[in-house]
């Protein structure tokens, strides 16, 4: 299905939602404010969802001085996906990670964390990198970053409708509102977290795939995979379920809950599927990037981003 057509899909759905919700907390007063909510997140999240995102995880951009080996890698993707040169911002975190954002190709970011560049090696790394620039080739991050910015409206909503369910009182509870504000109020983040998982699962199976072509092999991305899943339970990130969908991997994934309603397919299946690619004889016919060497780890950005 054309991203486009996804993108109006999600929204759609979205506002469908957060008008349910203001239905059960306020009645036709609260549809009509949870409608106007709507809408403004719509437009909120088309111009600043990738803004918000960046701002939440104090990611900051850096230049091709600052961080010249990482922007090396990234051009020459670029060149290979034939999309334009991204903004490349670092998270100043130790959980290896990563993500895409923006609202198109001609306006994307790719942030990684500084944990990220700590424990991959260049192919680990490039396997990453092509992968986030599938997203941005394949269209995705729009979609993502909308996805964040509704279900942490979600969240907020069913909150307060917990409140209210729970200190409300007066003749809506008397009449059992009281409990049916209760039972949305568990229900809508599991709403949000099932549109998150609809958005999220196949898109990553695809971007695995197309990572590995503009990679030149797909070994690399599965080594990182197999990396990132042992770092995960090791190294926990402080990440908002809103956005987990966003990431390479789910920074969520120590947590059992998460486990369960993991916004991403598993790691072993994904492995699975990119030393398939190599053992079906379906390698990419682009040459590697590199060979395997050490990434500079630019511990003085880290010292610099972590001020």
């Amino acid at each position: 299905m054309n991203n486009q057509i996804r993108t109006t899909l999600l929204l759609a759905a979205m506002t469908v939602f957060l008008v349910l919700i203001g239905r059960m907390l306020g009645g036709r007063q609260g549809m009509i404010f949870a409608f106007i909510m709507a809408v403004g997140m719509n437009f909120f999240s088309y111009w600043f969802s990738d803004k918000m995102v960046l701002k939440m995880y104090r990611a900051q951009e850096v230049s091709p001085d600052e961080a010249s080996e990482l922007y090396e890698i990234v051009q020459t993707i670029a060149r290979r996906a034939n999309v334009p040169m991204p903004k490349i911002f670092i998270i100043p975190k130790e959980a290896p990670n990563a993500f895409a954002t923006g609202r198109n190709p001609a306006h994307a970011v790719v942030a990684v964390s500084q944990g990220l560049l700590e424990v991959m090696n260049r192919d680990e790394l490039t396997g990453v990198l092509a992968h986030e620039m599938a997203h941005v080739k394949n269209r995705d991050i729009l979609i993502g970053s909308i996805a964040a910015t509704m279900a942490g409206a979600v969240m907020i909503l069913a909150n307060m409708a917990r409140f209210s369910a729970i200190f409300g009182g007066g003749r809506d509870s008397e009449r059992g509102g009281g409990i049916g504000l209760l039972i949305m109020s568990i229900l809508a983040p599991f709403g949000a977290m099932i549109i998150q998982m609809a958005v999220s699962r196949s898109r990553e199976y695809l971007a695995d795939a197309t990572g590995a072509r503009f990679a030149g092999s797909p070994e690399g991305l599965a080594s990182a995979l197999e990396k990132l899943g042992a770092y995960s339970g090791r190294i926990p990130m402080n990440a908002s379920p809103a956005t987990a969908h966003m990431f390479i991997v789910n920074p969520l994934s120590g947590r059992s809950m998460t486990r369960l309603f993991s916004t991403h397919p598993p790691l072993e299946e994904r492995i699975a599927r990119l030393r398939g690619m190599r053992r079906a004889g379906n390698q990419p016919q682009t040459s590697p990037i590199s060979e395997n060497s050490t990434i500079d780890r630019g511990r003085s950005e880290w010292d610099r981003l972590s001020k």
